[in-house]
């Protein structure tokens, strides 16, 4: 099990988002049962900071780290086309995590690791330019003007994921609600630690190479809400 925030570690965050709306169906609870004991990530006691490789068995060159991976999709695309990368991806959600660890255990994916919590927290413990890629896709809008302070695209957090990151490293985000898609470029833009790389339009209204199609992507389309993807790179 997941090493919770403890006094000593100095944190308090508040999390939004729903834990469970219904129950899982059988494939997924056996997924969650047998699966996620075996990646779930757990955090040694204190404070000090982690560096992420030690989350893997085997030997990986860089760190991916996916925050709301949702059903997991966009992260076992990464993972399966990326063996040798180590991918961490964060989602409260526990219907995502089920079906996250169903796929886990269909493909026979060995690099991927779960954090079932607020990514905040254990972006908390992870050793400074550790990360080499960060995703941040379809995160919650929060529309209503007074909800805005949940939006997770904040400055503290940009300041915290710039010290995360390597230099130079990717961060990339997406949503199809226009009005957070110009919340996330204008609070990203304006922070000094990153550099938006687009050169064209195409840049942002087009998905990058290696970018899956998910049901989510496609539900969107056809809803007439085509995504804004933003890339940028660690200054």
């Amino acid at each position: 099990m997941s090493q919770k925030p403890t006094s000593d570690a100095k944190i308090l965050i508040r999390s939004f988002g729903r834990r469970r709306t219904k129950g899982l169906r059988v494939t997924r609870a056996s997924a969650m049962e047998n699966v996620l004991p075996l990646v779930q990530i757990e955090l040694p006691k204190g404070d000090k900071p982690v560096d992420p490789h030690s989350f893997f068995d085997a030997k990986v060159k860089e760190i991916w780290f996916e925050i709301g991976f949702g059903n997991g999709e966009h992260l076992l695309h990464q993972a399966l086309n990326n063996p040798d990368i180590g991918m961490i991806g964060c989602e409260p959600f526990m219907n995502g995590v089920a079906a996250l660890c169903v796929g886990i255990e269909e493909k026979k994916v060995k690099n991927i690791r779960v954090w079932p919590e607020d990514a905040r927290l254990l972006m908390a413990r992870l050793k400074p330019k550790s990360l080499d890629r960060l995703f941040l896709l379809h995160p919650d809008p929060w529309p209503k003007t007074r909800h805005h302070k949940r939006r997770f695209v904040q400055t503290e957090t940009l300041d915290q994921i710039a010290q995360l990151l390597k230099p130079k490293a990717q961060f990339r985000m997406a949503t199809d609600h226009p009005v957070l898609a110009t919340w996330l470029l204008e609070k990203t833009y304006f922070h000094p630690a990153f550099r938006w790389t687009a050169s064209s339009a195409d840049d942002w209204r087009l998905p990058p190479e290696d970018w899956p199609e998910t049901r989510y992507g496609q539900k969107g389309l056809k809803q007439g809400r085509p995504p804004v993807y933003l890339i940028f790179k660690r200054a």
